[in-house]
């Protein structure tokens, strides 16, 4: 028997060390043979906000932090635009000077912060905080509407972001959450009085806007959000993320700066950025860990009490965050005090359910198994299997009866779901949308269709593939404005 269990454990120690040299093999064809490191890469950016600056009474008003975005723009045109080899003169470059991808042929950068004033006296604020890798323009059509409505609108440009991949190498959550409290307390500022503020965010954004309500619970000085409003967040991510919190200094090394990098694409998109570094991702689990210890840890005690009303959005498939996260570390936790989820589920069009995985929405399923949540669940879903129209069927918190209405919107034939980036652009939308007017002066990715074989682009399939805006953005709309307004 020992020798048979001496012969077990050296065959696994043998294929342990083979299964690690082989991934060293591909780990290091990567760090030599990968894609190349671009200057937008390798920039540091010199003018960057930073939690320090607001601490140290640096930067402390939302003019003196835009103020700080124009250095940063220069940066990026003198140490980039300025520099660009000939190979890297795309028509797809978005660091390309009047190329279909560079932000400055739109009349305006949406990857600056922008404010939006609507016509007459604000009846209220809205502060917009976008995602991991993305810019404001991610919020902008929520934010053209509400600014419609009456309210004075702040699309927030976070730390590291709206300028060049290089701002994921250094930019801290503490850097987030900064920008976040000077936003929310100039907006206090400029509104005056006792008119109400409401935070939406988006994916990363969404969890900076809850972990903000959390601290405005018990810190007086902060401004209290009336409504929280949480699009695709990313309340739990991958605990794999963590690895982009191990600092081993390889990437300081000559050689050696694609080990900084969890993937090097072309920037072929205006507005976010396509290239990923392992920092980012481990400061992003730093952030969603930290929260769900943070609520768990109130919970503890009781239901959560004394936060503001929350009105979620998500896919039931979403391969960035964990969906379920949401409802598990947020929402089934809190106290029933007008919090609602809102589910998009798969199309269930009874020829297209053929082509999905046996299971292709979980979460939908989990949920229709609860019948008493402290949470409202509102699920958007095929009115029957034989048609592409969608109805809304809401169920009321503590196990109310469900309602049923039909919304006139039907799934696009060929959209067999949504997807985690789906959710905020409208079928219109001049950069992702699928029904947008067609544009010769910029890049449209949400119109791309292209066939051809495999292994030929210098994009990868999922960017040609992944759902990029939402045929029921205007649902959202609807909902937005009721919620903002106070109406259940």
């Amino acid at each position: 028997m020992r020798a048979v269990l001496r012969w077990l454990g050296r065959t696994v120690g043998s294929l342990l060390t083979g299964v690690l040299l082989v991934g060293l093999g591909f780990y290091l064809h990567f760090l030599w043979a990968g894609p190349e490191l671009k200057p937008w890469h390798r920039v540091r950016h010199t003018a960057e906000f930073t939690a320090a600056d607001y601490a140290a009474g640096r930067v402390t008003t939302l003019a003196q932090y835009r103020e700080r975005e124009q250095p940063l723009l220069d940066q990026v045109r003198d140490d980039i635009t300025r520099r660009l080899v000939a190979a890297d003169r795309l028509p797809y470059n978005r660091f390309n000077p009047g190329s279909l991808s560079d932000p400055g042929v739109w009349p305006f950068n949406w990857n600056r912060t922008f404010v939006l004033q609507p016509e007459g006296a604000a009846i209220g604020g809205v502060l917009l905080l976008h995602g991991l890798t993305d810019s404001p323009y991610s919020l902008r059509s929520i934010g053209l509407a509400l600014a419609a409505r009456g309210y004075r609108v702040v699309g927030l440009r976070l730390p590291g972001h709206g300028t060049a991949p290089s701002g994921l190498l250094t930019f801290e959550v503490e850097d987030l959450e900064a920008a976040t409290r000077l936003a929310m307390r100039d907006l206090r500022a400029s509104l005056g009085g006792s008119r109400p503020i409401h935070m939406i965010g988006y994916s990363n954004g969404a969890a900076l806007a809850v972990s903000y309500a959390l601290d405005a619970r018990t810190d007086a000085s902060l401004p209290r959000p009336a409504g929280l409003v949480l699009i695709s967040p990313a309340i739990g991510i991958s605990r794999l993320a963590a690895v982009g919190r191990i600092r081993t200094g390889l990437s300081d090394l000559q050689g050696f700066g694609r080990a900084a990098w969890q993937l090097i694409e072309s920037e072929v998109d205006p507005y976010k950025y396509q290239s990923f570094s392992f920092h980012a991702a481990g400061e992003t689990q730093r952030l969603t860990s930290r929260l769900a210890r943070r609520i768990a840890a109130i919970a503890s005690q009781g239901p959560v009490r004394g936060m503001p009303p929350i009105l979620a959005f998500v896919s039931t498939v979403d391969s960035t965050v964990q969906a379920p996260a949401v409802i598990d570390s947020l929402l089934g936790r809190l106290a029933p005090d007008g919090h609602e989820l809102v589910v998009f589920d798969v199309n269930r069009l009874a020829v297209v359910q053929p082509m999905l995985i046996a299971d292709p929405a979980p979460l939908t399923r989990q949920l229709l198994a609860q019948t008493h949540r402290p949470f409202a669940l509102t699920l958007i879903t095929n009115a029957s299997a034989a048609t592409l129209q969608v109805a809304e069927r809401r169920s009321p918190a503590l196990g109310a009866p469900a309602t049923e209405r039909p919304l006139g919107l039907s799934w696009p034939r060929n959209v067999f779901s949504l997807s985690h980036v789906a959710l905020p652009f409208p079928p219109d939308d001049p950069l992702y949308g699928y029904a947008a007017p067609v544009s010769s002066r910029h890049v449209q990715l949400g119109r791309i269709e292209i066939r051809g074989e495999n292994g030929v682009l210098n994009v990868p399939n999922w960017m040609l593939t992944r759902q990029r805006s939402n045929p029921f953005h205007s649902y959202i709309l609807e909902r937005i404005e009721s919620f903002t307004a106070g109406v259940p």
